[in-house]
């Protein structure tokens, strides 16, 4: 989604340190609650969704806003098992 990204305005070193985002300073606190939520449904059969990974999403964003969140990484990820299911 790099190019989509980059065409919204997103600076390339951003992008560059998303991989090491608990580390990079070029996050803001928004980003790394939306980041850390997003990992955090992703990798469920670890963190369970935990309270630590939620409760920060209600000091930046709306209930709307975490719902849509929650919706995007749970699609993404759905269609991400579709592709390696189906060897995409």
């Amino acid at each position: 989604h790099s190019e989509s990204l980059r065409a919204e305005g997103v600076p390339q070193a951003k992008l560059d340190g998303l991989a090491g985002w608990r580390v990079s300073r070029h996050f803001q606190a928004r980003e790394r609650a939306a980041l850390a939520w997003a990992e955090s449904l992703s990798e469920i059969a670890r963190s369970h969704a935990d309270d630590q990974d939620y409760q920060p999403l209600e000091a930046h964003f709306s209930a709307r806003e975490i719902s849509d969140l929650t919706i995007a990484v749970a699609l993404m990820s759905g269609l991400n098992r579709l592709a390696i299911g189906m060897r995409l």
